[in-house]
Protein backbone atom coordinates (compact mmCIF):
# COMPACT_ATOMS: atom_id res chain seq x y z
CA UNK A 1 0.00 0.00 0.00
CA UNK A 2 1.49 3.31 -1.07
CA UNK A 3 1.27 5.84 1.80
CA UNK A 4 -0.63 9.07 1.43
CA UNK A 5 1.51 11.86 0.03
CA UNK A 6 1.71 15.17 1.90
CA UNK A 7 3.11 18.59 1.18
CA UNK A 8 3.30 21.54 3.54
CA UNK A 9 3.21 25.08 2.27
CA UNK A 10 4.40 27.59 4.86
CA UNK A 11 3.26 31.15 4.31
CA UNK A 12 5.03 33.80 6.38
CA UNK A 13 3.64 37.27 6.69
CA UNK A 14 4.39 40.39 8.67
CA UNK A 15 1.73 42.11 10.72
CA UNK A 16 2.18 45.70 11.80
CA UNK A 17 0.35 45.07 15.04
CA UNK A 18 -0.17 41.83 16.95
CA UNK A 19 -2.54 42.38 19.80
CA UNK A 20 -0.92 45.76 20.48
CA UNK A 21 2.64 44.50 20.15
CA UNK A 22 5.18 45.72 17.57
CA UNK A 23 5.41 43.99 14.21
CA UNK A 24 5.74 40.24 14.55
CA UNK A 25 5.91 37.24 12.19
CA UNK A 26 3.31 34.52 11.95
CA UNK A 27 3.50 31.27 10.08
CA UNK A 28 0.40 29.76 8.50
CA UNK A 29 0.52 26.13 7.49
CA UNK A 30 -1.58 24.63 4.67
CA UNK A 31 -1.55 20.86 4.52
CA UNK A 32 -1.77 19.86 0.86
CA UNK A 33 -2.24 16.13 0.33
CA UNK A 34 -3.57 13.58 -2.15
CA UNK A 35 -6.29 12.09 0.05
CA UNK A 36 -7.17 8.54 -0.91
CA UNK A 37 -5.52 8.87 -4.31
CA UNK A 38 -2.03 7.98 -5.49
CA UNK A 39 -0.98 10.59 -8.03
CA UNK A 40 2.51 9.22 -8.60
CA UNK A 41 1.74 7.92 -12.11
CA UNK A 42 -0.77 10.14 -13.85
CA UNK A 43 -1.85 9.22 -17.39
CA UNK A 44 -4.18 11.42 -19.46
CA UNK A 45 -6.09 9.72 -22.28
CA UNK A 46 -8.12 11.51 -24.93
CA UNK A 47 -8.06 13.55 -28.09
CA UNK A 48 -6.93 17.05 -29.10
CA UNK A 49 -8.45 18.63 -25.98
CA UNK A 50 -6.18 16.43 -23.89
CA UNK A 51 -3.14 16.87 -26.14
CA UNK A 52 -3.11 20.68 -25.79
CA UNK A 53 -4.16 21.42 -29.37
CA UNK A 54 -5.04 25.11 -29.80
CA UNK A 55 -5.35 27.79 -32.47
CA UNK A 56 -5.85 25.13 -35.14
CA UNK A 57 -2.58 23.30 -34.51
CA UNK A 58 -0.53 21.25 -32.07
CA UNK A 59 2.43 23.31 -30.89
CA UNK A 60 4.80 23.19 -27.93
CA UNK A 61 3.39 26.03 -25.83
CA UNK A 62 -0.12 24.63 -26.20
CA UNK A 63 1.08 21.21 -25.04
CA UNK A 64 2.96 22.70 -22.10
CA UNK A 65 -0.25 24.43 -21.05
CA UNK A 66 -2.64 21.54 -21.67
CA UNK A 67 -4.94 20.77 -18.78
CA UNK A 68 -3.09 17.48 -18.06
CA UNK A 69 0.25 19.35 -17.89
CA UNK A 70 -1.27 21.88 -15.49
CA UNK A 71 -2.71 19.06 -13.39
CA UNK A 72 0.65 17.29 -13.28
CA UNK A 73 2.30 20.50 -12.12
CA UNK A 74 -0.13 20.66 -9.19
CA UNK A 75 0.09 16.93 -8.51
CA UNK A 76 3.85 17.30 -8.08
CA UNK A 77 3.10 19.14 -4.84
CA UNK A 78 1.30 16.11 -3.39
CA UNK A 79 3.45 13.21 -4.54
CA UNK A 80 2.85 13.33 -8.28
CA UNK A 81 5.64 11.98 -10.46
CA UNK A 82 7.20 12.98 -13.77
CA UNK A 83 4.78 13.87 -16.56
CA UNK A 84 6.24 13.30 -20.03
CA UNK A 85 4.54 14.63 -23.16
CA UNK A 86 5.28 13.94 -26.86
CA UNK A 87 6.26 17.57 -27.38
CA UNK A 88 6.48 19.11 -30.82
CA UNK A 89 9.70 20.85 -31.84
CA UNK A 90 8.40 24.40 -32.18
CA UNK A 91 5.62 26.89 -31.56
CA UNK A 92 4.64 27.10 -35.22
CA UNK A 93 2.47 24.02 -35.33
CA UNK A 94 2.10 21.90 -38.42
CA UNK A 95 3.91 18.67 -39.27
CA UNK A 96 6.55 17.42 -41.67
CA UNK A 97 6.13 13.98 -43.20
CA UNK A 98 9.41 12.85 -44.73
CA UNK A 99 10.42 16.49 -44.85
CA UNK A 100 7.30 17.56 -46.76
CA UNK A 101 4.81 20.13 -45.48
CA UNK A 102 1.05 19.68 -45.76
CA UNK A 103 -0.45 23.02 -44.79
CA UNK A 104 -3.93 21.97 -45.91
CA UNK A 105 -4.21 19.16 -43.37
CA UNK A 106 -1.60 20.31 -40.83
CA UNK A 107 -1.48 24.11 -40.90
CA UNK A 108 0.59 26.33 -38.67
CA UNK A 109 -1.17 27.87 -35.68
CA UNK A 110 -3.39 30.93 -35.86
CA UNK A 111 -2.50 34.35 -34.49
CA UNK A 112 -4.74 37.41 -34.33
CA UNK A 113 -3.99 40.25 -36.74
CA UNK A 114 -4.96 43.50 -35.00
CA UNK A 115 -5.04 45.43 -38.27
CA UNK A 116 -7.44 43.11 -40.11
CA UNK A 117 -9.15 42.08 -36.86
CA UNK A 118 -9.05 38.46 -37.96
CA UNK A 119 -7.00 35.31 -37.36
CA UNK A 120 -4.30 34.23 -39.77
CA UNK A 121 -1.76 31.37 -39.89
CA UNK A 122 1.65 32.25 -38.52
CA UNK A 123 4.35 32.15 -41.18
CA UNK A 124 7.21 29.67 -41.10
CA UNK A 125 8.13 26.09 -41.89
CA UNK A 126 7.28 23.44 -39.29
CA UNK A 127 10.15 21.43 -37.81
CA UNK A 128 8.19 18.57 -36.23
CA UNK A 129 8.94 15.50 -38.30
CA UNK A 130 6.60 12.52 -38.07
CA UNK A 131 8.63 9.72 -39.62
CA UNK A 132 12.37 10.30 -39.62
CA UNK A 133 12.43 11.68 -36.09
CA UNK A 134 9.83 9.56 -34.29
CA UNK A 135 9.85 9.60 -30.49
CA UNK A 136 10.68 6.64 -28.29
CA UNK A 137 9.55 5.51 -24.86
CA UNK A 138 6.22 5.96 -23.12
CA UNK A 139 4.34 9.21 -22.55
CA UNK A 140 2.00 10.29 -19.78
CA UNK A 141 -0.08 12.47 -22.09
CA UNK A 142 -1.85 10.07 -24.43
CA UNK A 143 -4.02 12.73 -26.06
CA UNK A 144 -4.13 12.21 -29.84
CA UNK A 145 -5.65 14.98 -31.99
CA UNK A 146 -8.39 13.64 -34.26
CA UNK A 147 -8.95 10.44 -32.31
CA UNK A 148 -12.47 9.11 -31.88
CA UNK A 149 -13.38 6.71 -29.09
CA UNK A 150 -12.83 3.54 -31.11
CA UNK A 151 -9.46 4.79 -32.38
CA UNK A 152 -8.12 4.28 -28.86
CA UNK A 153 -8.61 0.53 -29.27
CA UNK A 154 -7.62 0.32 -32.96
CA UNK A 155 -4.39 -1.62 -33.62
CA UNK A 156 -2.06 0.10 -36.09
CA UNK A 157 -3.45 3.60 -35.49
CA UNK A 158 0.18 4.63 -35.02
CA UNK A 159 1.55 2.64 -37.97
CA UNK A 160 3.48 4.81 -40.44
CA UNK A 161 2.55 2.48 -43.30
CA UNK A 162 -1.08 3.43 -42.86
CA UNK A 163 -0.62 7.17 -43.39
CA UNK A 164 -1.02 7.11 -47.18
CA UNK A 165 -4.26 5.15 -46.82
CA UNK A 166 -5.47 7.44 -43.99
CA UNK A 167 -5.76 4.43 -41.70
CA UNK A 168 -3.37 5.82 -39.11
CA UNK A 169 -2.87 9.12 -37.32
CA UNK A 170 0.39 11.06 -37.81
CA UNK A 171 0.23 12.49 -34.30
CA UNK A 172 0.19 8.99 -32.84
CA UNK A 173 2.70 7.71 -35.40
CA UNK A 174 5.18 10.14 -33.81
CA UNK A 175 5.07 8.50 -30.40
CA UNK A 176 3.46 5.05 -30.65
CA UNK A 177 5.61 2.42 -28.89
CA UNK A 178 5.25 0.09 -31.89
CA UNK A 179 3.53 -0.05 -35.27
CA UNK A 180 0.75 -2.35 -34.11
CA UNK A 181 0.10 -0.93 -30.64
CA UNK A 182 -3.12 0.73 -29.56
CA UNK A 183 -3.39 4.04 -27.75
CA UNK A 184 -4.95 2.33 -24.75
CA UNK A 185 -2.14 -0.28 -24.71
CA UNK A 186 0.54 2.40 -24.36
CA UNK A 187 -1.50 4.07 -21.63
CA UNK A 188 -2.07 1.00 -19.45
CA UNK A 189 1.49 -0.27 -19.98
CA UNK A 190 2.50 2.48 -17.57
CA UNK A 191 0.14 1.14 -14.87
CA UNK A 192 -1.52 4.46 -14.07
CA UNK A 193 -2.21 5.15 -10.43
CA UNK A 194 -4.47 7.97 -11.58
CA UNK A 195 -5.94 8.90 -14.96
CA UNK A 196 -8.24 11.31 -16.76
CA UNK A 197 -10.33 10.14 -19.70
CA UNK A 198 -11.90 12.70 -22.02
CA UNK A 199 -12.93 10.98 -25.22
CA UNK A 200 -16.00 11.08 -27.47
CA UNK A 201 -15.83 14.68 -28.61
CA UNK A 202 -14.70 13.78 -32.13
CA UNK A 203 -17.36 11.07 -32.36
CA UNK A 204 -19.80 13.92 -33.01
CA UNK A 205 -17.55 16.95 -33.52
CA UNK A 206 -16.10 15.89 -36.87
CA UNK A 207 -19.67 15.56 -38.18
CA UNK A 208 -20.55 18.96 -36.75
CA UNK A 209 -17.53 20.86 -38.06
CA UNK A 210 -18.24 19.54 -41.55
CA UNK A 211 -21.78 20.87 -41.46
CA UNK A 212 -23.41 17.47 -41.07
CA UNK A 213 -22.27 16.14 -44.45
CA UNK A 214 -21.19 12.85 -42.91
CA UNK A 215 -23.37 9.88 -42.00
CA UNK A 216 -25.29 9.50 -38.77
CA UNK A 217 -24.35 5.88 -38.11
CA UNK A 218 -26.93 5.76 -35.34
CA UNK A 219 -29.65 6.35 -37.91
CA UNK A 220 -28.04 3.75 -40.18
CA UNK A 221 -27.77 1.35 -37.21
CA UNK A 222 -24.16 0.64 -38.19
CA UNK A 223 -21.72 -0.37 -35.44
CA UNK A 224 -18.81 -1.37 -37.72
CA UNK A 225 -16.17 1.38 -37.39
CA UNK A 226 -14.24 -0.02 -40.37
CA UNK A 227 -16.99 1.35 -42.61
CA UNK A 228 -17.01 4.82 -41.03
CA UNK A 229 -15.51 7.96 -42.50
CA UNK A 230 -13.92 10.67 -40.39
CA UNK A 231 -17.06 12.81 -40.76
CA UNK A 232 -19.56 10.31 -39.35
CA UNK A 233 -21.38 10.18 -36.02
CA UNK A 234 -20.35 7.11 -34.02
CA UNK A 235 -23.19 4.76 -33.13
CA UNK A 236 -23.94 5.07 -29.38
CA UNK A 237 -23.82 1.28 -28.96
CA UNK A 238 -20.29 1.21 -30.37
CA UNK A 239 -19.32 4.11 -28.13
CA UNK A 240 -20.75 2.34 -25.08
CA UNK A 241 -18.91 -0.91 -25.77
CA UNK A 242 -15.67 0.95 -26.47
CA UNK A 243 -15.92 3.26 -23.48
CA UNK A 244 -16.66 0.50 -21.00
CA UNK A 245 -13.60 -1.39 -22.26
CA UNK A 246 -11.41 1.70 -21.93
CA UNK A 247 -12.49 2.36 -18.36
CA UNK A 248 -11.97 -1.27 -17.35
CA UNK A 249 -8.48 -1.28 -18.85
CA UNK A 250 -7.48 1.93 -17.11
CA UNK A 251 -8.76 0.71 -13.74
CA UNK A 252 -6.99 -2.65 -14.01
CA UNK A 253 -3.82 -1.40 -12.31
CA UNK A 254 -5.81 -0.44 -9.22
CA UNK A 255 -5.80 3.34 -9.67
CA UNK A 256 -8.49 5.97 -9.65
CA UNK A 257 -9.71 8.30 -12.35
CA UNK A 258 -11.73 11.24 -13.56
CA UNK A 259 -14.18 10.80 -16.45
CA UNK A 260 -15.14 13.90 -18.42
CA UNK A 261 -18.33 14.08 -20.45
CA UNK A 262 -19.07 15.69 -23.82
CA UNK A 263 -20.21 19.35 -24.02
CA UNK A 264 -23.02 20.76 -26.14
CA UNK A 265 -21.66 22.18 -29.41
CA UNK A 266 -23.88 25.25 -28.99
CA UNK A 267 -21.53 26.29 -26.17
CA UNK A 268 -18.54 26.48 -28.54
CA UNK A 269 -17.64 29.67 -30.50
CA UNK A 270 -17.11 27.71 -33.73
CA UNK A 271 -20.87 27.26 -33.92
CA UNK A 272 -22.13 30.43 -32.24
CA UNK A 273 -20.02 33.33 -33.51
CA UNK A 274 -21.74 33.88 -36.87
CA UNK A 275 -25.39 34.94 -36.34
CA UNK A 276 -28.15 33.50 -38.49
CA UNK A 277 -28.86 37.00 -39.90
CA UNK A 278 -25.39 38.40 -40.60
CA UNK A 279 -26.08 40.42 -43.77
CA UNK A 280 -26.99 44.15 -43.59
CA UNK A 281 -28.92 45.41 -46.62
CA UNK A 282 -30.45 48.72 -47.63
CA UNK A 283 -33.88 48.94 -49.25
CA UNK A 284 -32.48 49.03 -52.79
CA UNK A 285 -30.30 45.93 -52.40
CA UNK A 286 -33.11 44.03 -50.71
CA UNK A 287 -35.52 44.91 -53.51
CA UNK A 288 -33.12 43.69 -56.20
CA UNK A 289 -32.64 40.38 -54.45
CA UNK A 290 -36.39 39.92 -54.01
CA UNK A 291 -36.87 40.49 -57.72
CA UNK A 292 -34.23 37.88 -58.50
CA UNK A 293 -36.12 35.30 -56.40
CA UNK A 294 -39.57 36.03 -57.90
CA UNK A 295 -39.62 32.98 -60.17
CA UNK A 296 -38.37 30.72 -57.40
CA UNK A 297 -41.02 31.95 -54.97
CA UNK A 298 -43.70 31.40 -57.63
CA UNK A 299 -42.58 27.76 -57.92
CA UNK A 300 -42.95 27.38 -54.15
CA UNK A 301 -46.49 28.77 -54.27
CA UNK A 302 -47.39 26.41 -57.13
CA UNK A 303 -46.10 23.46 -55.07
CA UNK A 304 -48.27 24.59 -52.17
CA UNK A 305 -51.32 24.90 -54.40
CA UNK A 306 -50.75 21.36 -55.66
CA UNK A 307 -50.35 19.97 -52.12
CA UNK A 308 -46.71 19.04 -52.70
CA UNK A 309 -45.65 20.88 -49.56
CA UNK A 310 -47.38 22.16 -46.44
CA UNK A 311 -48.16 25.78 -45.57
CA UNK A 312 -45.34 25.69 -43.02
CA UNK A 313 -42.76 24.44 -45.51
CA UNK A 314 -43.91 26.94 -48.13
CA UNK A 315 -43.37 29.72 -45.62
CA UNK A 316 -39.92 28.38 -44.70
CA UNK A 317 -38.85 28.09 -48.34
CA UNK A 318 -40.05 31.52 -49.46
CA UNK A 319 -37.04 33.82 -49.90
CA UNK A 320 -37.47 37.43 -48.79
CA UNK A 321 -35.04 40.23 -47.94
CA UNK A 322 -35.68 43.60 -46.30
CA UNK A 323 -33.76 46.63 -45.13
CA UNK A 324 -31.68 45.79 -42.04
CA UNK A 325 -30.10 42.54 -40.93
CA UNK A 326 -30.95 39.56 -43.13
CA UNK A 327 -30.82 35.79 -42.88
CA UNK A 328 -28.74 34.04 -45.53
CA UNK A 329 -29.84 31.50 -48.12
CA UNK A 330 -28.69 27.92 -47.50
CA UNK A 331 -29.08 24.44 -48.90
CA UNK A 332 -31.19 22.10 -46.76
CA UNK A 333 -31.49 18.48 -47.86
CA UNK A 334 -34.26 17.89 -45.30
CA UNK A 335 -36.69 19.89 -47.46
CA UNK A 336 -39.22 18.10 -49.68
CA UNK A 337 -37.70 17.31 -53.07
CA UNK A 338 -40.23 18.07 -55.80
CA UNK A 339 -37.71 19.38 -58.35
CA UNK A 340 -37.15 22.90 -57.05
CA UNK A 341 -33.85 23.90 -55.39
CA UNK A 342 -33.66 22.66 -51.79
CA UNK A 343 -32.96 26.08 -50.35
CA UNK A 344 -34.30 28.38 -47.65
CA UNK A 345 -33.16 31.22 -45.44
CA UNK A 346 -31.60 30.59 -42.05
CA UNK A 347 -33.44 30.95 -38.78
CA UNK A 348 -32.33 31.17 -35.16
CA UNK A 349 -32.40 27.36 -34.95
CA UNK A 350 -29.55 27.02 -37.47
CA UNK A 351 -25.85 27.20 -36.60
CA UNK A 352 -23.56 28.84 -39.14
CA UNK A 353 -19.99 27.59 -38.87
CA UNK A 354 -17.16 29.98 -38.03
CA UNK A 355 -15.27 29.70 -41.39
CA UNK A 356 -18.35 30.83 -43.32
CA UNK A 357 -17.89 34.35 -41.93
CA UNK A 358 -15.25 34.98 -44.60
CA UNK A 359 -17.44 33.48 -47.35
CA UNK A 360 -20.78 35.22 -46.90
CA UNK A 361 -21.18 38.16 -49.28
CA UNK A 362 -18.27 37.21 -51.53
CA UNK A 363 -18.57 36.30 -55.20
CA UNK A 364 -18.11 32.72 -56.34
CA UNK A 365 -15.32 32.57 -58.95
CA UNK A 366 -15.41 36.40 -59.08
CA UNK A 367 -18.85 36.29 -60.71
CA UNK A 368 -20.71 39.38 -59.43
CA UNK A 369 -24.14 37.78 -59.82
CA UNK A 370 -23.19 34.78 -57.70
CA UNK A 371 -22.91 36.08 -54.15
CA UNK A 372 -22.66 33.48 -51.39
CA UNK A 373 -25.58 33.55 -49.00
CA UNK A 374 -27.58 36.03 -51.08
CA UNK A 375 -28.01 35.21 -54.75
CA UNK A 376 -26.25 31.87 -54.24
CA UNK A 377 -27.12 29.44 -51.46
CA UNK A 378 -24.43 28.49 -48.98
CA UNK A 379 -23.38 24.85 -49.14
CA UNK A 380 -24.66 22.15 -46.83
CA UNK A 381 -21.19 22.03 -45.23
CA UNK A 382 -21.44 25.68 -44.16
CA UNK A 383 -24.28 25.27 -41.67
CA UNK A 384 -25.86 22.89 -39.20
CA UNK A 385 -29.61 22.60 -39.62
CA UNK A 386 -32.04 21.53 -36.87
CA UNK A 387 -32.17 18.00 -38.28
CA UNK A 388 -28.39 17.70 -38.09
CA UNK A 389 -28.24 19.31 -34.65
CA UNK A 390 -30.84 16.82 -33.42
CA UNK A 391 -28.72 13.90 -34.66
CA UNK A 392 -25.70 15.30 -32.82
CA UNK A 393 -27.66 15.83 -29.61
CA UNK A 394 -29.17 12.34 -29.71
CA UNK A 395 -25.72 10.77 -29.92
CA UNK A 396 -24.18 13.13 -27.35
CA UNK A 397 -26.92 12.41 -24.85
CA UNK A 398 -26.32 8.66 -25.25
CA UNK A 399 -22.54 9.09 -24.88
CA UNK A 400 -22.95 11.14 -21.72
CA UNK A 401 -25.32 8.57 -20.28
CA UNK A 402 -22.65 5.92 -20.83
CA UNK A 403 -20.00 8.13 -19.19
CA UNK A 404 -22.25 8.92 -16.22
CA UNK A 405 -23.12 5.26 -15.68
CA UNK A 406 -19.45 4.31 -15.75
CA UNK A 407 -18.61 6.96 -13.14
CA UNK A 408 -21.47 5.91 -10.88
CA UNK A 409 -20.62 2.21 -11.11
CA UNK A 410 -17.19 2.43 -9.45
CA UNK A 411 -16.15 4.28 -6.30
CA UNK A 412 -12.71 4.82 -7.82
CA UNK A 413 -14.19 7.09 -10.50
CA UNK A 414 -15.56 10.61 -10.45
CA UNK A 415 -17.35 12.60 -13.16
CA UNK A 416 -16.49 16.11 -14.32
CA UNK A 417 -19.37 17.78 -16.16
CA UNK A 418 -17.75 19.73 -19.00
CA UNK A 419 -21.15 20.81 -20.28
CA UNK A 420 -21.95 22.57 -17.02
CA UNK A 421 -18.50 24.16 -17.03
CA UNK A 422 -18.86 25.49 -20.57
CA UNK A 423 -22.31 26.83 -19.75
CA UNK A 424 -20.80 28.82 -16.91
CA UNK A 425 -18.04 30.06 -19.21
CA UNK A 426 -20.59 31.10 -21.81
CA UNK A 427 -22.43 33.10 -19.16
CA UNK A 428 -19.17 34.59 -17.86
CA UNK A 429 -16.91 32.58 -15.58
CA UNK A 430 -15.40 34.47 -12.67
CA UNK A 431 -12.21 33.39 -10.91
CA UNK A 432 -10.19 35.11 -8.21
CA UNK A 433 -8.30 37.47 -10.49
CA UNK A 434 -10.52 37.84 -13.53
CA UNK A 435 -13.36 36.81 -15.82
CA UNK A 436 -13.59 34.77 -19.03
CA UNK A 437 -16.42 33.98 -21.43
CA UNK A 438 -16.89 32.10 -24.68
CA UNK A 439 -16.91 35.08 -27.04
CA UNK A 440 -14.67 34.39 -30.01
CA UNK A 441 -11.16 35.92 -29.82
CA UNK A 442 -11.91 38.25 -26.92
CA UNK A 443 -13.51 35.96 -24.33
CA UNK A 444 -10.26 34.44 -23.09
CA UNK A 445 -11.41 30.83 -22.79
CA UNK A 446 -11.26 29.61 -26.39
CA UNK A 447 -8.38 29.72 -28.83
CA UNK A 448 -8.59 31.14 -32.34
CA UNK A 449 -9.87 27.94 -33.91
CA UNK A 450 -13.10 28.47 -31.95
CA UNK A 451 -13.08 24.90 -30.60
CA UNK A 452 -10.05 24.30 -28.43
CA UNK A 453 -9.19 26.07 -25.22
CA UNK A 454 -6.55 28.67 -24.50
CA UNK A 455 -4.00 28.07 -21.76
CA UNK A 456 -6.32 30.02 -19.46
CA UNK A 457 -9.26 27.85 -20.47
CA UNK A 458 -7.20 24.76 -19.75
CA UNK A 459 -6.31 26.15 -16.33
CA UNK A 460 -10.03 26.45 -15.56
CA UNK A 461 -10.60 22.84 -16.67
CA UNK A 462 -7.68 21.75 -14.49
CA UNK A 463 -9.14 23.57 -11.49
CA UNK A 464 -12.51 21.92 -12.09
CA UNK A 465 -10.85 18.50 -12.08
CA UNK A 466 -8.85 19.39 -8.98
CA UNK A 467 -12.04 20.41 -7.20
CA UNK A 468 -13.59 17.03 -8.02
CA UNK A 469 -10.49 15.19 -6.81
CA UNK A 470 -10.54 17.16 -3.57
CA UNK A 471 -14.25 16.57 -3.00
CA UNK A 472 -14.50 13.00 -4.25
CA UNK A 473 -11.25 11.55 -2.96
CA UNK A 474 -10.73 13.59 0.18
CA UNK A 475 -7.65 15.32 -1.20
CA UNK A 476 -6.33 18.84 -0.93
CA UNK A 477 -4.56 19.53 -4.22
CA UNK A 478 -3.79 23.23 -4.78
CA UNK A 479 -5.58 25.03 -7.60
CA UNK A 480 -3.93 27.45 -10.04
CA UNK A 481 -4.65 31.06 -10.87
CA UNK A 482 -6.12 31.06 -14.41
CA UNK A 483 -5.07 34.69 -14.74
CA UNK A 484 -1.44 33.57 -14.79
CA UNK A 485 -2.06 31.74 -18.09
CA UNK A 486 -2.21 33.24 -21.59
CA UNK A 487 -5.17 33.60 -23.96
CA UNK A 488 -4.79 34.32 -27.69
CA UNK A 489 -1.63 35.49 -29.41
CA UNK A 490 -1.59 38.89 -31.13
CA UNK A 491 0.47 39.44 -34.25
Amino acid sequence: MIPKKNKYLRLAFISVFCFGLPACEYEHEINYHSGSTDLSTYISVGDSLTAGFADGALYRSGQENSFPAILAQQFSQVGGGEFIQPLTHDNLGGLLINGQTDYEHFPTRLVFNEISQSPEPISGTPSTEVLSNALTGYFNNMGVPGAKSFHLITPGYGNADGLALEKSNPYFVRFASSADTRIIDDAIAQQPSFFTLWIGNNDILSYATDGGTGVDQNKENNVDPKTYTSKDITHPALFQQTYQGLVSALLASGGKGILINIPDISLIPYFTTVPYNPVPLDESAASKLNTAYTDYNDVIQDALANNLISDKEASVRTIHFSAGQNAVVIEDEALTDFGAPLIRQTSSTDLLLLPVSSKIGTAKDNEPTQIWGLSLALNDADVLTPTEISAIETARSAYNNTIRQAAEADENLRLVDSEALLKSIQAGFSYDTGLVNSKYASGGAFSLDGIHLTARGNAIVANTIIAEINTGFGAKVPAVDPGAYTTIFIK
